[in-house]
């Protein structure tokens, strides 16, 4: 990514645009077999003078056939592209090739659309016009299929239309001085939110999250349980991922089903639809549900996993208030409709002692500054449930069905009752999840300690210095969640217990 220096001297980067520019270039290109420039062999060192004769090299000495592959194949101009630089990429055999069959073709991945040389001429071509095969023309799937990949480039070049407006925008307020109002700041922030979908575009957090079977298995059954809240309804699925929850709604009887996702992933879930057959019932869109317009006025129910660590952060439930507000139809409902948030005291000496009293003495050296720097970030972990020294106390309970967003932060009072004679070093927050409304078969599921972890695991709160607590003490305290206003996905918590205070970071 370039970058630019604005007025006041700061260092800013400039958006880079998708590769849909790039197609426009290609097409503007003048005939490569009358370009000046040598076309490098795909297996060899040899550099020839034109495409065609590049073709020729191939076949009568390498003995690969490129037009053969791309029928064989029946590899449209995307797949082409990805294919020839895939060959220059991995530098593979002609045998490797050949052998290549089926559908999961070792140059899917979207990160062969990036060219290997620049202005390669062997990426200029038309593949009809290489193939000769003008019957393809003719067949309907391959016509759906580029119909399918132009919606989706159109996606993207609108996406990069956004970020160079974004990027004007920051170029106008920087250089006036004017002060940033609440919504050019958000849009400012565009680079921030851009970097937490792109989290989300990566196979691995979808993985990990499916592989969560208390997550997953509740949704699932919540659905496949109670059909009568599905069956010939319209739904929205906010933040539809890999297109998984879209799915058990069109099994539950959904007529139709619209999932919104801003992440790459979407494209995926666009094949995972096809594969299973579904594409009549799903639509997917990509982009932010606050941007994009659905094909319909009104739902009748909205789903999303939208929880987050200490279940408020990353910020998604403000998408689903937004959808609710927007698309939900009279009498409908968004699931889950009840979470809760819950703390517990934790008495874990030895753990306190690894991660605060440690740096009292490091080899002989005191270093204080550590431990202050140290405690303000709330941990993260699978908690052991015999650490937990209290009756647990709900600190706050949202209802989705009618939660506002200033009820997203709080301050509230609460109580822990101490169970065991021992010191208190952290408390630990949690969260509860309920699909109950209008719900035959009622499903919950928990994230608690005491309960199968979940990808979520739990929200520790170290003290920096240990409560001694007896069995039956009430131990008092005050809690209070904001948005951390420097980045809104991420929650600041402040803890008060007797009369210590600390403020922490969720993020």
């Amino acid at each position: 990514m370039a970058e630019y220096t604005d007025l006041d001297g700061a260092v800013n980067d400039v958006p880079e645009l998708s590769d849909s520019e790039d197609e426009e270039q290609w097409m503007e290109e003048d005939d490569p077999d009358h370009s000046d420039e040598s076309v490098p062999c795909l297996f060899c060192n040899r550099s020839i003078s034109s495409v065609s004769e590049t073709f020729r090299h191939c076949q009568a000495d390498h003995g690969f056939n490129v037009a053969d592959l791309v029928r064989k194949h029946r590899l449209d101009d995307y797949g082409y592209i990805k294919m020839i630089n895939y060959i220059r990429t991995t530098k593979c055999s002609m045998e490797t090739l050949v052998s290549c069959s089926g559908d999961a073709l070792p140059w899917s991945s979207d990160e062969y659309m990036k060219p290997v040389l620049p202005d390669d001429p062997l990426l200029q071509i038309d593949v009809e016009e290489l193939t000769g095969d003008a019957s393809a023309c003719d067949d309907v799937s391959v016509w759906m299929q580029r119909a399918q990949r132009a919606e989706e480039n159109l996606s993207r070049a609108m996406d990069d239309l956004h970020k160079l407006k974004v990027f004007v925008q920051g170029l106008v307020l920087n250089s006036d001085g004017t002060q940033k109002s609440a919504g050019s700041v958000a849009e400012l922030r565009e680079d921030e939110d851009e970097a937490y979908f792109s989290s989300y575009g990566h196979y691995s957090i979808h993985e990990e999250m499916l592989k969560d079977k208390v997550r997953t298995e509740s949704y699932r059954d919540f659905m496949y349980g109670n059909t009568e809240v599905f069956k010939d309804k319209v739904v929205l699925d906010v933040g539809c991922g890999t297109g998984i929850l879209s799915m058990f709604a069109a099994r539950s009887g959904a007529k139709q089903v619209i999932g919104v996702d801003q992440s790459e992933i979407i494209y995926h879930a666009m094949d995972i639809v096809r594969a299973n057959n579904l594409e009549s019932v799903i639509t997917l869109i990509k982009g932010r549900i606050e941007e994009v317009d659905l094909p319909v006025e009104k739902v009748d129910v909205i789903i999303s996993e939208w929880m987050g660590y200490f279940l408020l952060f990353e910020s998604m439930l403000d998408s689903v208030i937004f959808a609710r507000d927007r698309y939900l139809a009279d009498g409908g409902s968004v699931y889950p409709d009840r979470c809760s948030i819950s703390l517990a005291a934790v008495g874990d000496t030895e753990k306190h002692d690894g991660r605060v009293a440690f740096w009292d003495d490091v080899y002989g050296f005191k270093m204080p500054c550590m431990k202050k720097a140290v405690i303000p970030e709330a941990v993260v972990e699978v908690l052991q449930p015999e650490t937990v020294i209290s009756e647990p106390t709900v600190i706050q309970m949202l209802d989705c069905n009618s939660v506002s967003l200033s009820g997203l932060e709080f301050t509230s009072d609460f109580i822990l009752k101490i169970t065991v004679n021992t010191q208190c070093t952290a408390l630990v927050g949690y969260f509860d999840v309920f699909f109950d409304r209008g719900c035959a078969n009622k499903v919950m599921f928990s994230t608690a300690p005491h309960c199968t972890k979940t990808h979520w695991k739990q929200t520790v709160f170290l003290l920096e210095n240990p409560i001694t607590v007896q069995s039956g003490e009430e131990l008092p305290g005050q809690i209070t969640v904001r948005k951390n206003k420097k980045d809104p996905r991420a929650l600041i918590v402040t803890l008060t217990i007797r009369d210590w205070r600390q403020t922490y970071s969720v993020q």
